[in-house]
């Protein structure tokens, strides 16, 4: 494996895994957001995602991971990230962001998505087309030649744009062998910054947005990221690979 400019260069071999993991944690993730209901407890829904793991035969990412106690980060309405499964009960009108990551073959995926419970209200549903929106904003801008603040500048001019703001705590990352690799991908900065964009750098590219303020603080467990106003958030993430021919999606 190679490096450019201290990031790891994935060859085509590497590639084909990620790719193959990608579809596992991709079709997980879509059989888990379609067991959502009105009425299960955030425990009942890492259960599931620990099911759906096992029958896979892959192996979780995130549980143990600097002592993470969960199968997948479950993040109900004003929580940001890193929700932990607890007896929490997710209920008509809230939103709930899985995010999960899989080690298949030695390599890692990653991805998230927030999903609406029954009937959201406008301006929430707003909030989620618009950070998905953003993502795929980001994700365009991942070509050979761009400087990596393109995918930054990208997310956050749209999500702005649309009166929302970027969470700023916490960013996307490469990833490969380890779950976080270099380099770490802001939601936000100014276009035409940072390392250039080359084939075969693969990222996890992930908006957070916030309906009110950016601002964001964790809570007394030490991994729970909470809006600083109460308002909801959502979160979109995937991993993708740069080709010669453009950003190709690995958990679509």
């Amino acid at each position: 494996m190679k490096r450019s400019q201290g990031i790891w260069l994935k060859n085509a071999n590497e590639v084909d895994i990620l790719r193959k993991a990608g579809k596992i944690l991709s079709s997980i993730v879509h059989q888990l957001q379609g067991s959502l209901t009105s009425g299960m407890s955030t425990k009942d829904i890492d259960l599931k995602a620990e099911e759906l793991i096992r029958k896979n035969k892959v192996v979780s990412a995130f549980k143990g991971y600097h002592g993470f106690p969960g199968i997948a980060c479950i993040s109900v309405n004003e929580v940001v990230v890193h929700g932990i499964a607890d007896k929490r009960i997710v209920k008509d009108g809230d939103i709930v962001s899985l995010d999960m990551g899989i080690i298949y073959e030695g390599f890692y995926s990653d991805m998230a998505v927030t999903v609406p419970i029954g009937n959201v209200s406008l301006e929430v549903e707003r909030l989620l087309d618009v950070t998905k929106a953003s993502l795929s904003r980001g994700i365009e801008q991942a070509r050979v030649g761009n400087r990596l603040s393109d995918i930054s500048f990208a997310v956050q001019s749209f999500v702005e744009m649309h009166g929302f703001s970027v969470v700023r705590d916490f960013v996307g990352h490469g990833i490969g062998q380890k779950l976080h690799e270099e380099p770490e991908i802001p939601n936000y900065g100014r276009p035409g910054q940072g390392p250039v964009l080359a084939e075969g750098m693969v990222f996890a590219i992930e908006p957070m947005v916030n309906m009110g303020t950016f601002r964001t603080k964790t809570l007394k467990d030490g991994w729970t990221v909470v809006t600083e106003d109460g308002k909801p958030s959502a979160h979109f993430e995937h991993s993708i690979v740069i080709t010669s021919q453009g950003p190709e999606i690995l958990t679509k």
